[in-house]
């Protein structure tokens, strides 16, 4: 990756709404949502929501990282489908500096995406529901809580990567984060393997309590996730440069 080519990327996101519109709609449901229920749970009885002050902080990360993982996706897929990438590749022919450029692009949106959703979600649950708002595990939730955007984003771009293709990696990677880790904790035999998936293991370091079930760490889970997304931005680094 070099400055040019980094500068190309960032041109193409100032200039496509496609691209930046996604991160400023994760970085506001992150926080707004979380804000909204953290009003009406302030004000009424049912706080079942807070018994774990992680859980309702992020609770809007739930419908922000649909809108991250949208960018991600669009981000290379649409060169894929559109055969811009050919453009691109003309531009920079090395492939592994083009890619550097985009996982970096990726990486900072989703960085300032977390950032912002993440104060705006304490900021604003914080204000409604009363709760420790410091120490350790208020240190190490929102640490993570900025973390997750960009290991989110940079994942999603090397799968999009492998896959080659839009629509395919939209219609695997949706119903992955958002289906698969619920679907299958609820199955007896899948709840020890799912707890390593990367995005169940990533959401446990925004928690403040232990779970008995868990047999990691909560920082060991954002690595975990990070061990995650450092093989898929590099099966994606595979596929581009074994692509005709």
């Amino acid at each position: 990756m070099n400055l040019a080519a980094l500068r190309a990327e960032r041109i193409k996101l100032t200039t496509l709404r496609s691209l930046w519109l996604p991160p400023l709609i994760a970085a506001l449901l992150t926080g707004g949502v979380t804000t909204a229920v953290g009003s009406i749970l302030g004000g009424g009885a049912d706080h079942t929501i807070t018994d774990d002050p992680g859980v309702g902080v992020f609770y809007g990360l739930n419908f922000g990282q649909a809108a991250l993982v949208a960018f991600a996706v669009l981000l290379i897929g649409q060169e894929f489908n559109t055969r811009m990438i050919d453009v691109s590749l003309t531009a920079v022919p090395r492939r592994g500096r083009l890619y550097g450029a985009k996982l970096a692009l990726g990486a900072l949106v989703g960085l300032g995406a977390g950032a912002v959703g993440t104060a705006g979600g304490f900021a604003g649950y914080a204000a409604t529901v009363p709760g420790d708002w410091h120490g350790p595990a208020f240190v190490r939730a929102a640490t993570a809580g900025v973390l997750y955007p960009p290991l989110l984003v940079v994942l999603c771009l090397g799968a999009t990567a492998m896959l080659g293709n839009l629509t395919a990696a939209m219609g695997l990677l949706g119903p992955t984060v958002f289906l698969l880790s619920p679907l299958l904790a609820g199955v007896p035999g899948a709840r020890d393997a799912v707890q390593f998936l990367p995005d169940r293991a990533g959401q446990y370091a925004l928690h403040y309590t232990d779970d008995p079930h868990t047999v990691y760490g909560h920082w060991t889970g954002l690595l975990i996730m990070a061990l995650w997304t450092a093989l898929a931005a590099y099966g994606g680094l595979w596929a581009l440069r074994r692509a005709k």
